[in-house]
């Protein structure tokens, strides 16, 4: 598998810098083709035990299996930009804590990002084949992504999403909300508190209202996980399968 990785891309939007690495599939060199894209969030927890947090989501591992599947996609992994990550991934201000700068950080990934994957990488480019994934507030802008910019991505899969914040506006979003066209897998720890669970199920009942239907959306409760990186490296495979298959 090959890494490469930009460092020090600025971002106009924002009006930061960050690194973001680039996993291209062990086939990549060998042929022609054009892969889908997953924009993944908290970049630096993917794969590098160095720059990850609290542990990593062993990243090539799971792509290396999916390959083996005939499953493969090109992976953006967006380093987080540590005191901004919640004000980036939080597509609401929250009384409390803050944030609400998440449609700003989504311009970054659509008018700045994607653009330089597409012309540097074979990518398929059409909303079908890109994706977005992200736990915890990286889930919560990749809900928001999903349900805010249907014409640039066709599926994303939310790991423990943060549904808490902003008193649940998500919520409110998502009932308001057209149905996107696309695919999405929502999951969730039972060891990550009986709010959260609740939470989640909130969530999963508004698709399924919606109409989102088993081949469309894919719902997990993990028995006992709790909210951390470990946890979410085990149901990533699961995610990204998901997604990829459909």
């Amino acid at each position: 598998m090959d890494v490469r990785t930009i460092r020090g891309l600025w971002s106009p939007e924002l009006r930061n810098r960050r690194t973001v690495d680039v996993y291209l599939p062990a086939s990549y060199a060998g042929s022609r083709r054009k892969y889908p894209v997953v924009y993944m969030q908290d970049g630096q927890n993917l794969s590098d035990p160095a720059t990850a947090f609290a542990g990593t989501w062993h990243l090539p591992a799971t792509l290396n299996a999916l390959a083996d599947e005939g499953l493969e996609a090109v992976i953006v992994g967006i380093h987080n930009t540590g005191p901004g990550r919640l004000g980036e991934y939080s597509p609401f201000a929250d009384p409390r804590h803050g944030g609400g700068r998440g449609d700003t950080y989504l311009r970054f990934l659509t008018r700045t990002l994607k653009p330089r994957i597409d012309r540097s990488f074979r990518t398929r480019a059409g909303r079908e084949a890109t994706l977005i994934a992200g736990s915890s507030m990286g889930a919560l802008i990749s809900l928001h992504a999903f349900f805010a910019l249907p014409s640039v991505f066709g599926g994303a899969a939310a790991l423990s999403p943060s549904v808490w914040y902003a008193d649940r506006r998500m919520l409110t979003l998502v009932a308001r909300s057209r149905r996107p066209r696309g695919h999405l897998y929502l999951d969730v720890g039972t060891g990550e508190g009986a709010a959260t669970v609740r939470d989640a199920r909130r969530l999963r009942d508004l698709l399924v209202g919606k109409g989102f239907t088993r081949d469309r959306l894919r719902y997990v409760e993990s028995q006992g996980a709790t909210h951390d990186e470990a946890a979410w490296a085990t149901r990533l495979p699961h995610a990204l399968r998901f997604l990829l298959d459909a």
